[in-house]
């Protein structure tokens, strides 16, 4: 089992980095390995809908957009994770998002994606619905925890000691490990859902 996971924050060792941590430990404990990989200190520019990905297989664009892709492919899991800005989760993280879902073409269906988001006080459930809308486009299950999957912080180190935030990152760690070893066997036994022939429907004809 492997889960890549993307830190979106720009701050390294900070509050973010404290809850991919505490899963981080339970993927250990689990047998399943775990990739960190931090992007919001990155230069990302956003997707440009170009359409050339899907000439050449890969984004227009050659940055961690395009090193990201094989990892993902690879993964049993995906884990997402933000601070909050203005209710948002950071614009570097939903470009590359952005270019790596769409400039991907290989089927997503059935791997686990889960959403981290942390923030001094508010904003926290609007920015967790906005990256879980990625998953749900693409047939990838949600995995979820005793609670939206949030932690609270604001200066470097104050996740530490939401306690309540910690857990949650803990039991969300262990129901995507099942959720994952769970589809696996599935897949064994019964295969994927059938797929159906895509038919776009469009607004204007």
């Amino acid at each position: 089992m492997k889960v890549l996971m993307i830190n979106g924050s720009p701050r390294v060792g900070g509050n973010t980095s404290i809850a991919l941590n505490e899963m981080v430990k339970v993927f250990e404990e689990e047998g399943v390995e775990a990739e960190v990989v931090q992007i919001g200190n990155k230069d990302v520019r956003g997707c440009i809908a170009c359409g050339s990905c899907f000439e050449k297989g890969k984004c227009v664009f050659d940055d961690i957009v395009n090193e990201l892709a094989p990892k993902f492919e690879e993964a049993d899991g995906l884990v997402v994770s933000s601070p909050v800005y203005y209710a948002s989760a950071n614009a570097t993280l939903i470009a590359c998002l952005d270019r790596l879902f769409y400039s991907t073409h290989f089927d997503k269906t059935m791997k686990v994606g889960a959403s981290v988001v942390c923030a001094r006080r508010g904003g926290l459930s609007s920015t967790f619905d906005e990256l879980n809308k990625y998953f749900t486009i693409c047939g990838m299950p949600i995995a979820s925890s005793q609670y939206w999957n949030s932690i609270h912080g604001r200066e470097k180190g104050q996740a530490d000691q939401d306690a309540e935030g910690l857990q949650t990152m803990r039991v969300l760690a262990r129901n995507m490990t099942f959720l994952m070893k769970s589809i696996a066997l599935g897949k064994e036994k019964f295969g994927l859902p059938q797929k159906e022939e895509w038919q776009p429907t469009h607004f204007i004809r």
